[in-house]
């Protein structure tokens, strides 16, 4: 393979990986379409099943660990996804590993699933909900400082340092063609979704890119004022937890008032 490789020219080189990434390409593509959809229960409130958590970029499952086994606490199944590779890759691809979780839990049993995305977690959540068949087996959301709208720390990295952004970090790029397509599929009416993000966030700019039409949107801060939270303490801070906790538990309006912090 080294000698057929080192007898091509240049040109021929670049022709041939080029080729190689096209296919690399049709392969994901091919696999995030191949979504089962049509063997999915439709979701009821009164019904919870699994929460699906979803790490971010990276696909650190260490980071949601300690959320996951709260939530086990109150007697809830709740797995955290293993991303392909090391969570860099196509969100696409990420969002079709999201894809085969719902139905293994619903193979298991489970009559819904409620999903937790942490960071650009809660972007492949997005990207799987963009098909409103497999969206149906979908409870309840929550996403974690996810940056919907992409993140300035995207864009900049890849023009600091060329070549140094891989693909989830391209498509997580403010205006990326991934989040505006995404953008172009409003979240399910009936879908109750919190996003919650703080306002301390030095890594998805600006933190409000967690803002989503159709969500109730929530910074931290509005609740907590005194609260500083970073990205990266945002799925073990306790006032977090208990926003999750809550949103996958009651649907009444959230309190807002600085008073509820304590509770």
């Amino acid at each position: 393979m080294r000698v057929w490789w080192s007898s091509l020219s240049a040109p021929r080189r670049r022709l041939v990986a080029v080729l190689a990434a096209v296919v690399l390409l049709g392969a994901v593509a091919v696999g995030f379409t191949a979504i089962r959809s049509d063997d999915l229960p439709t979701a009821t409130q009164d019904r919870p099943g699994t929460v699906l958590l979803v790490p971010g970029y990276g696909g650190d499952r260490a980071s949601l660990s300690a959320l996951a086994d709260r939530l086990r606490a109150t007697g809830r199944d709740a797995t955290v996804l293993t991303l392909p590779g090391d969570g860099t890759g196509d969100l696409k691809a990420q969002a079709k590993v999201l894809d085969d979780a719902v139905h293994t839990a619903v193979d298991a049993g489970a009559p819904s699933v409620d999903l937790v995305g942490y960071s650009a977690g809660g972007v492949v959540v997005r990207l799987w909900l963009t098909d409103p068949d497999a969206a149906r087996a979908a409870r309840r959301v929550v996403t974690l400082g996810s940056p919907l709208h992409g993140t300035r720390l995207a864009g900049e990295g890849g023009a600091l340092v060329p070549g140094a952004c891989p693909v989830a970090c391209a498509q997580l790029t403010p205006g990326s063609t991934l989040l505006t397509e995404a953008d172009r599929d409003p979240v399910p009416a009936a879908l109750p979704w919190l996003s919650i993000w703080t306002e301390n966030d030095q890594t998805v700019l600006p933190p409000d890119s967690a803002r989503l039409t159709g969500a109730v949107n929530v910074a931290l801060q509005q609740v907590c004022p005194d609260a500083v939270v970073a990205h990266s303490q945002l799925p073990t801070d306790p006032a977090v937890t208990a926003l999750v906790l809550r949103a996958l538990t009651d649907l009444a309006p959230l309190d807002r008032a600085p008073t509820a912090c304590a509770r």
